[in-house]
């Protein structure tokens, strides 16, 4: 058995401590003041947080890698080891808008990387192409498409994890939304120029959330509410955000959150090959040159093109740039995420859950990382 000490636990949802964490068969055994008897526990330094694991819904590389370019185990390990490293202990490898046979290759890919027990991966996030032209962002228009029958039918294929996929609601009816969902997907909304009442249908038919709030969407307006009215004015959506700076004003974000809350509103990372990569950080997107300045990606013509980011930097900008509170943006890194894909053994430290944790000091740099209770190979 494995017991860590920590003066400072957050389980997912609040603070407590002291409390001793322990550790069996890489799972939370229990949480408990101090070790049982005839254990000796890892004292943490007191000065820092133990916490569970990130949990990113959206990843498109790392490591100089392109999960698009590379739609194999070998490049969804490059991409999980560089996260890893800055404490994401579960994510989504995320497509962006491609033809179908690399859509196909990537979910055989995760499929395999699953079936190999690989570290860090949690499933698929399909972002794309079934999106709005006008609101496509980086994604290449020629890849967008509407969602065929054949497409559907390959789509709702059993998969042994959790998937997510982003659609606009202009684009894929209600009645296809219901399928994926029925087929076990989390339907997010995004690169739409919905109205309000368009994305209340889409939600109204299976979709649960949006992505990357506020980016590549209709915008709020007080006659015409748009994706992000859809957003803010649900009881029950839920959105992820991208909070480094440039995709969102401060003042944006803490509107969200203000209406959201940090059990509806999920960090990302958005993250790009840049992230963990030796370098300039600049890399090609569908034979576009992406270049890194500032800490911000674009294009030649100034587009953003994903994000410099990991979800430890994503934490650190919810408190320093939005004012979140520390324990309110941490849950949007763990819980809420991994709620939002149904999954119950992550995201949280409580009895029975992987014991994926994080140690992070006051500045919120990481002290360290577990995965089912070991330190990363």
């Amino acid at each position: 058995m494995i017991a860590l000490h920590t003066h400072r636990l957050f389980d997912g949802f609040t603070f407590s401590g002291p409390a001793c964490v322990l550790i069996e068969h890489g799972r939370i055994a229990g949480v408990l003041p101090n070790a049982p008897s005839g254990v000796t526990p890892q004292h943490l330094p007191p000065d820092v947080i133990l916490a569970p694991g990130f949990v990113d819904l959206q990843v498109n590389g790392g490591a100089g890698v392109l999960f698009n370019d590379q739609p194999t185990p070998e490049g969804l390990r490059a991409i999980a080891a560089a996260h890893l490293a800055e404490g994401t202990t579960a994510l989504l490898p995320t497509l962006i808008s491609a033809e179908p046979q690399t859509l196909r290759r990537g979910v055989s890919a995760v499929r395999a990387a699953l079936a190999q027990g690989m570290a860090g991966i949690a499933g698929i996030h399909i972002e794309g192409p079934f999106i709005s032209r006008l609101r496509r962002g980086i994604h290449p228009e020629a890849a967008i498409t509407a969602l065929g029958a054949e497409d559907l039918a390959w789509l709702c294929e059993d998969f042994p994890a959790a998937r997510l996929i982003t659609l606009a609601p202009e684009v894929v009816p209600p009645a296809q939304i219901s399928a994926l969902a029925a087929a076990g997907y989390t339907v997010f909304l995004g690169h739409s120029d919905a109205d309000c009442e368009t994305a209340a249908a889409a939600l109204a038919s299976g979709a649960a959330g949006f992505t990357h709030l506020y980016n590549a969407m209709s915008q709020l307006g007080s006659r015409a509410p748009g994706m992000v009215g859809a957003a803010l004015s649900s009881d029950s959506a839920v959105a992820s955000i991208i909070i480094d700076g440039h995709h969102a004003h401060p003042a944006a974000v803490r509107a969200a959150w203000k209406a959201m809350g940090a059990a509806r509103l999920c960090l990302i990372s958005d993250a790009m090959p840049s992230v963990g990569a030796p370098g300039d950080g600049g890399f090609h997107l569908s034979g576009k040159a992406i270049a890194l300045n500032a800490g911000k990606l674009t294009d030649a013509a100034g587009t953003l093109a994903g994000a410099h980011l990991t979800m430890r930097e994503a934490v650190h900008g919810a408190v320093h740039l939005a004012g979140i509170p520390l324990d309110q943006a941490l849950r949007m890194a763990t819980a809420t995420p991994a709620a939002c894909l149904g999954l119950r053994e992550i995201g949280q430290i409580r009895p029975g859950c992987r014991a994926d944790l994080v140690a992070l000091r006051p500045d919120l740099s990481l002290a360290g990382v577990w995965v089912g209770g070991l330190p990363p190979a």
